[in-house]
């Protein structure tokens, strides 16, 4: 995969909470579901490929080893729902609702 955030990659991300990579992982998230609203599948696609390479980057940072289940978990459910056949039965609201609480908790953390 092609970083796209070649700063993040470059160990920046390391820094951030795991809250915060949470954060902005929804972020990305939120772009990929309103470009599907749009129909604009290019930019939604985009946005998807980002969402995953952050919680790659998520998965690789070494303090975050007591959350590698929830974080692969939710890999897995977001590839499935906007990759695949959404066996889970996620929707935009359920993603929106589930990463709705890390936005909150790393703007509270400021």
């Amino acid at each position: 995969m092609n970083n796209q955030h070649k700063q993040l990659a470059s160990g920046k991300w390391n820094k951030l909470s795991l809250v915060e990579q949470m954060a902005n992982v929804g972020s990305e998230v939120e772009r990929a579901i309103s470009w599907k609203k749009k129909n604009n599948f290019d930019y939604s696609q985009r946005a998807f490929d980002r969402a995953l390479e952050l919680v790659d980057l998520t998965l690789a940072d070494a303090k975050n080893k007591r959350r590698l289940r929830e974080i692969a978990r939710t890999r897995e459910a977001l590839a499935d729902y906007f990759a695949f056949e959404n066996i889970y039965g996620s929707s935009d609201k359920k993603w929106k609702d589930y990463f709705f609480i890390f936005n909150f908790a790393a703007r509270s953390g400021r």
